[in-house]
């Protein structure tokens, strides 16, 4: 998506909105990172059996993608904002600051603890031991944790563009990697396993699963828990609104439907496969998945292939996140120095990563990040969806010209209050707080809203902010209309380039051998694990070769493409 946009604080013009397959891309590649082995291993810890896991995740991941495409998403593409010019529309320059800080000191610690996982993988060869507990244990550690983060950071600050190109090559391979590395582990599983010779029906995968790897204990967890938490680790994108910046660049608000791909592919596959990763792991090392970091995991199923897994997956998420980090401090000032910014986020989170306690509590941590900002959404959810139902004027603080949108603060905070004594008096588990305190954060800012002027009378602003996104609307169906028969040959063309077809045919060839090597392996039986570690580095190596190649060709393609139609006649902005 358009990074370079970030905080542009006019609605996007027609001619900057892009294809679905962009949409589909980015959701299926940003959700199959470094958490996705630190979330997964962790459900095995978590005590809930596999039907739980299966069905929960399954619960979750949908109301994910429905907050996504039904709050998410229409309100993304019908202010054509960034979360951070809307949230100024609505609530002040004063609160945009506010939550700028603690949207990048959250930030920073999710950099931080990618960081960590992909350090997890680069200590193996090294024979440093896993670091599991909140603090480093090798100094060893904290050398290879400081270099990893001298480079994420170097990167974040001077190539988010190759790095984001790299992580669309990246992508394919990732997700083909938490599939693989599940199957070839389930022999090993299964071999254990009394009376299952192996997986014919959902009762063997069941009885695989309640027998080494979503072992139910009787601690209070259950379903409900697992299906609370996934969809609460993605607030604050879709609850919260962050996303907004991304689906800004949608023609249609169903494109938030895409959000799915990232949900089940990275959030259910990926997940269950981590876990599956972790208990054959734990088995082989004879230990428990607690005392295992992401990159041993991966390593003891994948071999080379899965320590360079590792690596990427921690790279890829915390180099755009460091980046976002740094947009974030800087909005506090815009005078400020994006790469100065960058620079001094860079060296708070490889401070963090040296200390793993984002890493060890990653399902608190999500939790709470989800819940700290999504009375924010809430608050957005309220002025686009309720204000005018009930009588009062969207925006109407920006039309008085407040610095600070008192009630939306309050409703924030107070919401916030209301949830730590849910928590702490009435005992309600963090994963279940989420929809509680929304309801309280929409609830009192309606009520203070309209106690604070929202039922003044704007006549007159709101009939021009009528006009201004009914012109826009109408500019952007005229755009599409004269592009519509346009056709541009260059992808054509270079699609037919002999190098080009070759570099294709070798990097779909490659991850068709990843998946043959998964399937021979899961048929052979555990024994033949080691040699499956030992042929899978191949074809990835020929895929990051002749994938790499083809995936620049194919990005310079479009990169011509957008320019070509950046020159057809430009819808401005009014809104």
């Amino acid at each position: 998506m358009s990074e370079v946009q970030e905080f542009e604080n006019q609605p996007v013009a027609a001619n900057k909105l892009e294809p679905a397959r962009h949409f589909a891309a980015s959701y299926a590649g940003e959700h199959v990172a470094g958490t996705e082995f630190v979330i997964g291993a962790l459900f095995v810890s978590l005590g809930v059996s596999t039907y739980d896991v299966i069905v929960g995740l399954m619960m979750g991941n949908i109301l994910a993608v429905l907050t996504w495409a039904f709050i998410t998403a229409p309100i993304a593409v019908r202010t054509r904002l960034t979360l951070y010019a809307y949230l100024e529309k609505v609530a002040g320059p004063g609160v945009v600051k506010i939550y700028s800080v603690i949207n990048g000191a959250l930030f920073v610690i999710i950099a931080g603890a990618m960081i960590t996982v992909s350090a997890s993988a680069v200590r193996i060869p090294f024979g440093i031991p896993p670091q599991v507990t909140w603090y480093p244990n090798s100094l060893s550690f904290v050398f290879v944790a400081v270099v990893v983060g001298i480079v994420i950071s170097y990167v974040a600050i001077n190539g988010f563009k190759k790095v984001a190109q790299f992580a669309a090559v990246c992508a394919p391979w990732m997700i083909l990697m938490f599939l693989i590395g599940g199957i070839a582990a389930l022999p090993l599983l299964i071999s254990a396993t009394e009376g299952v010779s192996g997986i014919s029906s959902f009762a063997d995968f069941a009885a695989v699963g309640d027998t080494f790897i979503w072992r139910e204990q009787d601690n209070g967890i259950g379903i409900w828990h697992v299906a609370a938490f996934a969809w609460v680790c993605n607030v604050p994108m879709h609850g919260a609104m962050s996303d907004m910046t991304i689906l800004r660049f949608a023609k249609k608000s169903s494109y938030g439907l895409f959000s799915a791909l990232g949900m089940f592919i990275g959030h259910y596959m990926a997940w269950i496969c981590a876990g599956i990763m972790g208990a054959a792991a734990a088995m082989i090392l004879n230990t428990t998945v607690s005392q295992l970091d992401a990159g041993e995991v991966a390593y003891q199923a994948l071999g080379w292939a899965g320590i360079l897994a590792v690596v990427i997956a921690g790279w890829t998420t915390s180099n755009p996140t460091i980046y976002r980090a740094g947009l974030a401090f800087q909005s506090i000032n815009p005078k400020w120095d994006r790469i100065k910014v960058t620079i001094v986020v860079g060296i708070f989170t490889t401070i963090i990563a040296c200390f793993p306690f984002a890493f060890a509590q990653m399902l608190d941590f999500l939790g709470i990040m989800g819940l700290a900002i999504a009375p924010i959404g809430a608050v957005l959810f309220a002025e686009h969806w309720l204000l005018n139902k009930a009588g009062m004027t969207p925006y109407w603080n920006s039309y008085k010209g407040n610095n600070i949108n008192v009630p939306a603060l309050v409703a924030w905070l107070g919401s916030l209050c209301f949830a730590f004594l849910l928590n702490t008096v009435a005992d309600v588990h963090l994963f279940f707080l989420l929809l509680p305190t929304w309801i309280m954060a929409t609830v009192s800012y309606m009520v203070l809203a309209a106690l604070s002027g929202a039922r003044e009378d704007f006549t007159a602003q709101a009939a021009q902010e009528k006009a201004a996104y009914e012109a826009r609307v109408a500019e952007e169906k005229a755009f599409f209309s004269h592009t519509e028969q346009i056709d541009t040959a260059t992808a054509k063309d270079i699609a037919k380039n002999p190098l080009v077809m070759l570099a294709r045919l070798v990097a779909i060839g490659s991850l068709v051998a990843c998946g043959a090597l998964a399937i021979w392996v899961y048929s052979a039986g555990p024994e033949s694990l080691d040699q499956f570690q030992q042929w899978l580095i191949v074809p990835t190596i020929l895929y990051f070769i002749s994938g790499t190649y083809w995936f620049t060709k194919k990005e310079s393609a479009e990169t011509e493409e957008t320019e070509y139609y950046s020159q057809q006649p430009e819808v401005e902005s009014r809104g």
